[in-house]
C-alpha cells in the first residue's frame, strides 16, 4: 500500500512536470536584462515604464590605427557578459555647438557604440523600431544627449535605436592614397558608413530586443535628417529601413553641399603636406588629439560628406530625380525660424534688408523684395530671418519633400513645427526673446522624444507636455504603419497630390493647411539652378 502511495505520488509530481512544461513553452519567454546577439551577451538594466535600456553597444571594430578612414570593420564577438549600462564614449568633435551637453565619458576614436530602448515584453512582439541620427553639422553630436535619450520614446510601443558615428576629419577626410587603398575607388564618407554599418546591425540583431527588422524607421535632426535623405539615396542602404523621417534638413541647395570626391580629395593631400605626412601612415599615426586640433585650420566644417561614386554614386539631386532613391514613407519638415536673428542681425531694418538683397540677389532684387517684403523695419526683420531660414535649412528639406513625392512612389507627410520655446527671461539674447517668429532650430527634439525636462531654464506648460505626446504618437504612428494619423490626433493629410499640398503644423492648436510659401521655395529652386557665374 505504501509503495502505491510512493507511485501515486510519483505521477503527479510527474504529470505537473509535463503540465509545466506545456503551458509555458506555450507563453512568451520572460523579459531579461541579458541579451544574446550576434558578438555576445549583452546586458542591460530596466527604466521607468518597463522600457528596458541598453547602452554603449559596440556595433563595428574600433576604428583607430590602420582601421582610421576605413569602412566600419564587423565588431570582434566577445565573451562572458558585457554590460550595457552606460553610453559608450562619443566621437572625436571640437567644441562647435554650446547646446549640446553630453553625458559620457568623453572622447575617443572608439566611439562606433549605439544604445537600444525596447518595451517588449519577448523577442517575439515584432515591434517597430526606430533608428535615431543626431545633428551637428557632421562635426558634432552625440547619443548621450540627454534631450534625446529614447526611453520615453519607446514607450510609445517602438523600439528606439541611436549610434555614434565618425565626425569631422575622422569621419569624412578624402585623400587620393585613400581613393586607391579602399577597393571601391572612393574615400571619405566615413561616418555616413558607420549609420550604415548601424543599420545592418539593426537588420541582424534588433529581433532579440522584440523589434521587428522588417520595419525600421531612420530619423534624424539637422546633419541627421541630411544623413536620412543621405541613406534614402545610397544604394548601399536599399532594404535597411521601410519608412523615413527627416527634421530639418537635406542635401538639396547649397547648405553642407556635398563635393565630388576629386574636389575633397585636393583638400586631403593640401591638409597632409601642412602636417607634414607623406603616406597614409604617417597621417593615421597622428594622435587623434593632435589631429582634431589641426583640422581647425580650415575652419569649423572643413570635412564633410561628399559624392564619392560608392555610397553616393551621384549628387543627390540626380539619384531623386531619377527615382533611384529608396522608395519608402517619408515625413519631413522644418521649424518656424530655421535661422536665429543674430545671424541676419537683430537690428535689421527695411532700408539694411533691401541692401541686402540688392547686394545678393541683383538679377532678381525685384522678386526677392516681393516674396520677401519689406514695409516697414519690423517686416525686414521678419523677412530677413525667413530668407534665412530658407536658406539655410527650409528649402532644402522642401526640395527633398518635392522630389520625394515626384519619384518616390510612396506617401509624404510633411510639417513646420511652430512652438517657441517659453524661455525664462535670463535665457533671452542680450535682453531680446530668441524666438521672434518662431521655434528655433533643434527646438523640436526634446518634445519628439518626451524629454522637456531635460532642458533647463524654460518654463513648461502644460501645453509643452500636450504637444510633446502628440508629437511622440505621430512619430510612432508613422512608425509602425507608414502613415502618422491614428485614433485621437488630428488629422495629417498627406502631401502627395492625393490632399494636395498639405502641411501639418505642430504647435498648441495643432492643426493642417495648405503650404503658405510654395512660391518662395520655387524661386530658390529656379535660383539654385542657374549655372555659377565663372569668377573673374
Amino acid at each position: 500500500m505504501q509503495r502505491h502511495r510512493h507511485i501515486i505520488g510519483f505521477s503527479r509530481i510527474a504529470l505537473g512536470a509535463v503540465l509545466f512544461t506545456v503551458l509555458t513553452a506555450a507563453l512568451p519567454a520572460a523579459p531579461s536584462d541579458q541579451i544574446h546577439i550576434a558578438s555576445g551577451v549583452v546586458e542591460g538594466t530596466t527604466r521607468t515604464k518597463g522600457v528596458r535600456a541598453y547602452l554603449g553597444i559596440p556595433y563595428a571594430a574600433p576604428p583607430v590605427g590602420d582601421l582610421r578612414w576605413k569602412a566600419p570593420q564587423p565588431v570582434p564577438a566577445w565573451t562572458g557578459v558585457q554590460k550595457a549600462d552606460h553610453f559608450g564614449s562619443r566621437c572625436m568633435q571640437n567644441n562647435v555647438f554650446g547646446d549640446m551637453v553630453f553625458h559620457d565619458n568623453g572622447m575617443s576614436e572608439d566611439c562606433l557604440h549605439l544604445n537600444v530602448w525596447t518595451p517588449a515584453k519577448s523577442p517575439h512582439d515584432k515591434l517597430a523600431v526606430m533608428v535615431w541620427i543626431y545633428g551637428g553639422g557632421f562635426q558634432a553630436g552625440a547619443t548621450s544627449e540627454a534631450r534625446q535619450n529614447g526611453e520615453v520614446l519607446a514607450s510609445k510601443g517602438v523600439v528606439v535605436v541611436s549610434m555614434d558615428y565618425r565626425l569631422g576629419i575622422f569621419g569624412f577626410y578624402s585623400h587620393p592614397k585613400l581613393t586607391k587603398e579602399s577597393g571601391h575607388n572612393s574615400s571619405g564618407n566615413y561616418g555616413l558608413m558607420d549609420q550604415l554599418e548601424a543599420l545592418r546591425w539593426v537588420h541582424q540583431n534588433i529581433a532579440a530586443f522584440g523589434g521587428d527588422p522588417s520595419k525600421v524607421t531612420i530619423f534624424g535632426e539637422s546633419a541627421g535628417s541630411f544623413s536620412v535623405s543621405a541613406q534614402m539615396a545610397s544604394p548601399l542602404a536599399k532594404g535597411l529601413f521601410a519608412r523615413a523621417i527627416g527634421e530639418s534638413g537635406a542635401f538639396f541647395g547649397s547648405t553642407l553641399a556635398a563635393m565630388a570626391v576629386s574636389k575633397t580629395e585636393v583638400d586631403g593631400a593640401e591638409f597632409a603636406t601642412a602636417q607634414k605626412a607623406s603616406s597614409i601612415a604617417e597621417m593615421r599615426a597622428i594622435p587623434a588629439d593632435k589631429l582634431l586640433a589641426a583640422s581647425k585650420s580650415g575652419g569649423d566644417y572643413r570635412f564633410g560628406p561628399n559624392i564619392d561614386g560608392y555610397f553616393m554614386p551621384e549628387s543627390a539631386l540626380e539619384i531623386y530625380a531619377a527615382g533611384k532613391q529608396s522608395h519608402v514613407p517619408l515625413m519631413a519638415g522644418w521649424n518656424a525660424q530655421e535661422m536665429s536673428f543674430p545671424a541676419v542681425m537683430a537690428k535689421t531694418t527695411a532700408e539694411r534688408f533691401r541692401a541686402q538683397v540688392h547686394q545678393k540677389f541683383p538679377a532678381d532684387e525685384a522678386t526677392v523684395l516681393k516674396l520677401y517684403t519689406a514695409g516697414s523695419d519690423q517686416e525686414g526683420l521678419a523677412s530677413a530671418i525667413d530668407l534665412a531660414s530658407d536658406q539655410f535649412i527650409v528649402f532644402g528639406t522642401w526640395k527633398w519633400i518635392e522630389m520625394q513625392r515626384k519619384t518616390g512612389g510612396k506617401p509624404v507627410y510633411e510639417y513646420i513645427f511652430s512652438r517657441v520655446r517659453p524661455a525664462a527671461p535670463e535665457t533671452k539674447f542680450q535682453g531680446v526673446a530668441e524666438n521672434l517668429f518662431g521655434a528655433v532650430h533643434a527646438s523640436e527634439i526634446e518634445y519628439v522624444f518626451g524629454a522637456l525636462d531635460s532642458l533647463k531654464g524654460y518654463n513648461w506648460q502644460p501645453e509643452d507636455y500636450k504637444l510633446s505626446d502628440l508629437m511622440q504618437t505621430y512619430w510612432s504612428n508613422f512608425a509602425k504603419t507608414g502613415d502618422p494619423n491614428g485614433s485621437g490626433v488630428p488629422k495629417w493629410p498627406r502631401n502627395d497630390g492625393q490632399d494636395g499640398y498639405a502641411v501639418m503644423h505642430l504647435d498648441v492648436d495643432a492643426h493642417s493647411a495648405p503650404e503658405a510659401h510654395r512660391d518662395r521655395y520655387e524661386f530658390l529652386d529656379s535660383y539654385y539652378a542657374k549655372p555659377a557665374k565663372p569668377v573673374e
